[in-house]
Order: C-alpha cells, then sequence, then structure tokens
C-alpha cells in the first residue's frame, strides 16, 4: 500500500535538522517519517517538554486551586499528585517512535478509522479550549501592560487586541516544529531568570495560613482532578506528536522518564509557585489581573513581556499539534491551512470568555470537563501500545483502507472501552454545571481521573487482549 499524505510536498528534513541555518515551513503533515529523516534524541523532546513547561500557564493552574478554595497544603499536595500524570504522558510518547507519525494518525489502530474520528474531534475541542485560554492570558497581560501606560481600552479596542494576538501567535506554527523549538529555547533562560525573580518578590507575602479551614476531601479531590488535566494528563493527546522524529530504536524506559521529568519539573515548581501567589492576592478574578497589587512595576512590565512572548510559544504548539488533528479526522487540509482555521476558532472562543467575565470557574470546568474524553483515551492508547509490542502496520495507519479500516471503519472493542471510559468519568465528576451520581455519594469528590483510567483500561484489556496480539503477530511477520 502506498503511504497517503495530506500535506504535500514533503521536506526532506527533520525538525531537528530543518532551518538550523534559516526558517524553513514545515510540509510535512500527519504522513509517516521515513528513518531517514527521524534523527531527534530523547534528551531533545525531554528539553523540549521543559522549555514549553516553563511558562505562565503553570503559575495559573497552581493559584486556581487555591483560588477555587484549597488551603495552601491542599494544593500542593494536589499539585505533587496531578504532576505525577507526566508519566502517563510518556507512555503515550512511545507510538510516536514506534509508529512514526502524529497522536491521533496513531490512535486509528485501537479505534479504526471512522472510530478515531469523534476521538480526535475531542482533541480538536480540547486545543481549542487552551489556545482560547491562552490567548485570554495574553489579552489580560497586555490590557494590564497598557494600564501601566495609562492606556484603558474599551470594548472595540479590546476585540482588535484580541484578533491581533490571535494572528500574532499563529505565525510559529505555521513555520512548524523546527521554528517552534527553537523559540522555546530561546525564551527558556529569560523566563527561568524571571520566575526566579518572582519567587524572591512574592516570598515575604506568602500567606501559609490562607484557607487553613481545609477545602474539605470532596474539594481536595477536585483540586487533584483540576491539576492532573492541567498538567501531564492533559498534554497526553500532544504527546506522540514530538516522538515521532525519534528512531524507532530508541529506548522505551529513556523516552517515558525523560518526557516526564522534562515535563514534571518545570510545570509542578511552577504550580507551587502560583499556588503560593494566589495567597497573596487571594481576591483575583483572573491570574494576571491580580499581580499590580502584588508585584513593584520595575518588574511587572518585563514580566508580563516575556509571558506574552513565552505564551505565543506555548500556543504554538497547540496549534501546531490540533491542525494536524484536524488532518486526522480526514479533512483534506495542509497543515498550515489548519493552523489558519484553529486561530479563527481560537479568537472567537476568547473573545465570548474575555467578556463573561468569570475566568477561573470557566477554566476550572474546563480542564475537569475534558477528562471525560481523555482519561479513558490515554489508558486505552497505553493499553494498546503494550499489547501490540508497539508493532504498528505503518501503510494502514495513513491509508483510507487496510487494516486499521476495520469493520465499516470501527473497532468495537476501542469504541466500547470509550464509551464506557467516559461514563465512568461522567458518573465520578464534580463541577458546577453537572455532578454524577457516584460524586454525590461520595459527598462530592471528583473521581473521574481514576475512574476513566481505570475502566477504560480494563475495558479495553478483556475485550481486545487476543485480537490485538495476534495483529501485532502478523504485523511483525509482514515487515520482516
Amino acid at each position: 500500500m502506498s503511504v497517503h499524505s495530506t500535506d504535500q510536498p514533503v521536506s526532506s528534513e527533520s525538525p531537528s535538522e530543518a532551518g538550523s541555518s534559516r526558517f524553513t515551513i514545515e510540509q510535512r503533515g500527519i504522513d509517516h517519517v521515513p528513518a531517514s529523516e527521524r534523527h531527534g534524541s530523547v534528551r531533545s523532546v525531554a528539553l523540549m517538554w521543559s522549555g514549553a513547561m516553563m511558562n505562565v500557564t503553570g503559575i495559573v493552574f497552581g493559584a486556581l486551586l487555591v483560588l477555587l478554595g484549597l488551603n495552601l497544603w491542599q494544593a500542593v499536595a494536589a499539585i505533587l499528585i496531578g504532576n505525577a500524570t507526566w508519566i502517563i504522558t510518556g507512555l503515550c510518547s512511545l507510538p510516536g517512535p514506534a509508529a512514526g507519525t502524529t497522536t491521533f494518525a496513531a490512535s486509528r489502530a485501537p479505534f479504526g478509522r471512522n472510530g478515531n474520528r469523534p476521538i480526535a474531534f475531542c482533541n480538536w475541542i480540547m486545543q481549542i479550549g487552551y489556545e482560547s485560554l491562552d490567548l485570554v492570558l495574553m489579552f489580560l497581560a497586555t490590557s494590564v501592560l497598557l494600564g501601566q501606560a495609562g492606556i484603558d481600552l474599551g470594548t472595540p479596542l479590546e476585540v482588535v487586541v484580541i484578533l491581533g494576538l490571535a494572528v500574532t501567535q499563529s505565525i510559529l506554527p505555521i513555520f512548524g516544529l523546527s521554528v517552534i523549538m527553537k523559540a522555546i529555547r530561546i525564551l527558556l533562560i529569560p523566563f527561568t531568570v524571571l520566575f526566579a525573580v518572582l519567587v524572591v518578590l512574592v516570598f515575604d507575602s506568602v500567606d501559609v495560613q490562607t484557607g487553613t479551614a481545609s477545602g474539605g476531601t470532596a474539594l481536595f479531590f477536585a483540586g487533584v482532578a483540576v491539576a492532573a488535566s492541567g498538567s501531564g494528563l492533559g498534554w497526553t493527546p500532544n504527546a506522540a506528536d514530538y516522538a515521532r522524529y525519534l528512531p524507532e530504536s530508541t529506548s522505551r524506559v529513556r523516552l517515558v522518564v525523560g518526557t516526564a521529568i522534562g515535563g514534571a519539573l518545570p510545570q509542578t515548581l511552577l504550580m507551587l509557585l502560583g499556588a503560593a501567589v494566589a495567597t497573596a492576592v487571594p481576591d483575583a478574578v483572573d491570574p494576571i489581573s491580580g499581580l499590580p497589587s502584588a508585584l513593584p512595576s520595575w518588574f511587572l512590565t518585563p514580566y508580563l513581556l516575556v509571558v506574552l512572548l513565552q505564551l505565543t510559544a506555548l500556543n504554538a504548539i497547540n496549534l501546531y499539534s490540533s491542525g494536524m488533528t484536524l488532518q486526522a479526522m480526514g479533512i483534506r487540509i495542509s497543515r498550515w491551512q489548519a493552523v489558519v482555521v484553529d486561530a479563527v476558532v481560537c479568537a472567537i472562543v476568547a473573545i465570548v470568555v474575555t467578556f463573561s467575565g468569570d475566568f477561573n470557574t470557566l477554566l476550572g470546568n474546563f480542564l475537569l470537563f475534558m477528562i471525560v474524553w481523555f482519561a479513558p483515551w490515554a489508558a486505552i492508547m497505553v493499553v494498546d501500545y503494550f499489547l501490540r509490542s508497539g508493532r504498528y502496520d505503518i501503510a494502514s495507519l495513513s491509508d483510507d483502507g487496510g487494516r486499521y479500516r476495520r469493520v465499516l471503519g470501527f473497532n468495537p472493542a476501542g469504541v466500547t472501552a470509550q464509551v464506557a471510559g467516559m461514563i465512568a468519568a461522567l458518573l465520578c465528576i464534580n463541577t458546577t454545571v453537572f455532578t454524577g451520581p457516584i460524586s454525590k455519594a461520595f459527598d462530592g469528590a471528583d473521581l473521574s481521573v481514576p475512574a476513566g483510567l481505570v475502566v477504560g483500561a480494563l475495558t479495553y484489556w478483556a475485550l481486545a487482549r487476543t485480537s490485538t496480539r495476534n495483529e501485532s503477530t502478523v504485523t511483525e511477520r509482514l515487515s520482516a
């Protein structure tokens, strides 16, 4: 079978090589990366995650836990538990070098080509959500900067600023992964320095007694779910996208450990800092607007300028992955065109969120509801990878036909496990919009993360353990 490409022509350079001396637009979409172009390393992937996580959203998610009602020590525990899910992100990276393609192209194996489409659509919605939230933070930072200069934006100008930021954030992902990684590396050092200064500045203002009455067990479990969704677990749908340029012989253990440490270490530290900052500005309606009252003006301006640059680089990762997710859904669109589509939708959503006036509640509900689909999906992907021993029929992943098209395009085992996991997560979720009956039975405890993971994994293992192992054996014989 021929390997279908949705994005031609394809550059002969991998992101580790492309643009080493010049900026070039990456042409590759979800098509298979041949062995001759896979020169990446675990170290480069780990550094990419470290650079990407060294951004203000870590502070935002950490602050959110305190602003939702957890005391400082509950927030610390929730952050540590939530960031342990970076191990799952590492495991979801494994199909990248094994299949040489993106996350949601590899996802066709356990779900079937048509069964994968609604899952990919859920991921596209989630990526749009993250992009929109980051765009809102960029707007808030811009508003504070302009406010420091005495400029008060009216509604028309606020819309113009959001649209301008949406265009700006689209530049890096249009160029592709090589340019994104360059930008992240450039911003890593100044942002690390600024965060270190921020620690010193807020240290004396931290109130360890804030909320010492405890948010209660139910709120703590919700905090763990929010922390997991905003950290490692929330990045699982992107994982293989950035590991696909690694050689197939890459050590599984090194990739999992490198991804987990690379992402978890900076994000844990920044979320802890965010929780501490929130105790200094407990009445802030969002994580940016309250900063002027907590930070000196000499530091606030350079800090927010770098925040803008860093969020632009971070959103480039989301836009890069969400564009390829559109391709995995079967939409005939080039990668750069998909970035443009995403930017337009992202701008519209960001405008709605900005004028809703309830950033923290919207963010919390978004992070919790996204768990419903990606917790079981991540578990299924990991179980499927190990059942098939990392052996994928490459042509079937890329072509309209092939083994992974399944009966009517659906793999009953994967689809059933996904539905079962989503139902389990919904039964155990607790948000301001909806609380599941199991959560109510446990006094409001949000158990959606373990419920989705466990039910999704066990259901898929029970239904697919024989067929997927047999399938991997046939694939090994065909490739031999």
